[in-house]
């Protein structure tokens, strides 16, 4: 008995040891960088940038998490300091949001630009070219648009545009997924639908489908840009200097969209734009 109640301590402090030693490591690691917070706003564009971001700053040593969050949540978040950084803002949809909270939100670098965005219908419906066009034609559409969720800039765009046109259309909010659904219920009968259409986004590539002109100046092409909290530079300046560094196109997201729709793990296809960009990668890390 007194032969294995000394094993057994010798085991225990072995076993504590180990334990002591695997903490003492994730605390250094933990001190050292610290958590980057993401913020995820429930858009297919959103997701791309954010998991090769993620890649990339888990790389540089830190922790990073992902906050699910609409728009006006991401700028309270960003606000606060409980998110650090945004990789999919919407300019000039997002002008209000940014006008607000200027004090403690900066843009940090433009994504891309010329994204196109506005009322989309299908190409077929001849002599609707224009957002104009669709006086008198409401009917047709039966008296709806279909957009994205309440809180969004656009849809408190389109909202605007309805009254500027003078439109008889009810704007029916809904998730990005729920429009699509409705979209293609609609388009899979042969329906005509008008509803909220933005570049880059597979839709493009799945349905037959054209972005109206709008000639009232509500909706032109947006630039989309990556915010920081105005402390990210002082937290993590390597992280906010890769981030200055940030650049994609769209022609890429739109293609990492639509291998994700079509079953792709969302982080492999992260990983293979690294792999495949490591030059453009590197240059992001030159002043990090």
């Amino acid at each position: 008995m007194k032969k294995f109640t000394i094993v057994l301590s010798l085991f225990t402090l072995l076993f504590l040891a180990a334990c002591g030693s695997s903490n003492e490591e994730s605390t250094d690691a933990s001190e050292s960088k610290g958590t980057i917070n993401l913020a995820v706003t429930p858009w297919t564009s959103t997701v791309p940038p954010t998991k090769i971001a993620r890649i990339i700053i888990e790389d540089m040593g830190y922790k990073v998490e992902e906050t699910q969050a609409d728009v006006s949540s991401t700028f309270v978040g960003l606000s606060r300091g409980d998110l650090d950084a945004y990789m999919d803002s919407w300019m000039p949809a997002h002008e209000n949001q940014m006008e607000k909270y200027s004090d403690s939100v900066e843009k940090v670098t433009t994504s891309y630009d010329n994204a196109n965005t506005g009322l989309t219908i299908p190409s077929n419906l001849e002599g609707i070219n224009k957002v104009s066009d669709l006086k008198g034609k409401e009917d047709q559409f039966g008296n709806k648009i279909y957009g994205i969720e309440e809180g969004a800039g656009a849809t408190e765009m389109m909202r605007e545009l309805i009254e500027e046109a003078d439109l008889d259309l009810e704007l029916v909010p809904s998730s990005e997924g729920g429009m699509l659904a409705q979209v293609q219920r609609k388009i899979s009968s042969d329906e005509p639908v008008i509803f909220y259409g933005w570049r880059p986004h597979s839709m493009f590539n799945k349905f037959d489908i054209k972005v109206l002109e709008d000639d009232y100046k509500v909706f032109t092409p947006s630039t989309v840009n990556v915010l920081a909290n105005n402390g990210l530079k002082e937290k993590a300046p390597d992280v906010y200097a890769f981030l200055q560094n940030w650049n994609i196109s769209i022609d890429e997201v739109e293609e990492m969209i639509t291998k994700i729709e079509d079953g792709a793990d969302e982080r492999e296809v992260a990983q293979e734009w690294i792999d495949n960009n490591q030059d453009k990668v590197n240059k992001m890390l030159e002043n990090e």
